[in-house]
C-alpha cells in the first residue's frame, strides 16, 4: 500500500502558464475540489487543463468555472461534463478574505495549478490577482529575453 501512495504523490501536476503572464499574484491559496465520478481518474492521467478558467464566489462558497477535465476513455454511460463548474473547499475565513478583496476594482480569482497530493486528493491552487497592462506584459518578455541572452553569454564563455 505504502508503494501506491507514493506512486501517487505530486504524479499528477496541470500548471496555468498564461496566468502567471496575463496576473500580478497577490496572494495565493490551496483548495480542495469537489469531483464527481471519474473525474479524479482523469485528473490522475494528466487529462486536464486549466486555460481560460477563472474562479468565482457565489453564496457564500467558491466555484472554479471553465476548468477542463477530459472524459475517463474506460468511463461508461455515466461519465461527467468536461467543463462543469466544481465547487472549491475553503475555511470561512479564506473565503471572506477573497470575497472582500474581489469588491476591489481589478482583483479576480485565477487558478494557478491543478495537483494530486500525498493523500491521494485533488487540489487546485487559486490566487487573488490583479490583471497586468500590456506595458507590463512587455517589459516581462523584455527581462526574460535579457535573462536568456545572459545565460548563453554564460554558457559560452566556459
Amino acid at each position: 500500500m505504502a508503494k501506491k501512495k507514493d506512486k501517487i504523490k505530486g504524479s499528477v501536476l496541470i500548471n496555468n502558464r498564461k496566468a502567471r503572464f496575463n496576473y500580478e499574484i497577490l496572494d495565493t491559496y490551496t483548495a480542495g475540489i469537489v469531483l464527481v465520478g471519474t473525474e479524479i481518474k482523469s485528473i490522475r492521467m494528466g487529462k486536464a487543463s486549466l486555460v481560460d478558467s477563472y474562479c468565482i464566489i457565489h453564496r457564500g462558497e467558491v466555484w472554479a468555472k471553465n476548468v477542463y477535465v477530459a472524459e475517463y476513455t474506460h468511463g461508461s454511460f455515466s461519465n461527467h461534463e468536461t467543463r462543469r463548474d466544481r465547487k472549491l473547499l475553503l475555511n470561512r475565513k479564506e473565503i471572506r478574505t477573497l470575497a472582500n478583496a474581489t469588491k476591489d476594482a481589478g482583483l479576480t480569482i485565477v487558478p494557478l495549478k491543478l495537483f494530486i497530493d500525498s493523500r491521494g486528493y485533488a487540489k487546485l491552487e487559486i490566487a487573488l490577482a490583479r490583471g497586468k497592462k500590456l506595458y507590463d506584459k512587455r517589459a516581462a518578455i523584455k527581462e526574460r529575453e535579457q535573462k536568456r541572452e545572459l545565460d548563453q553569454l554564460r554558457r559560452h564563455s566556459y
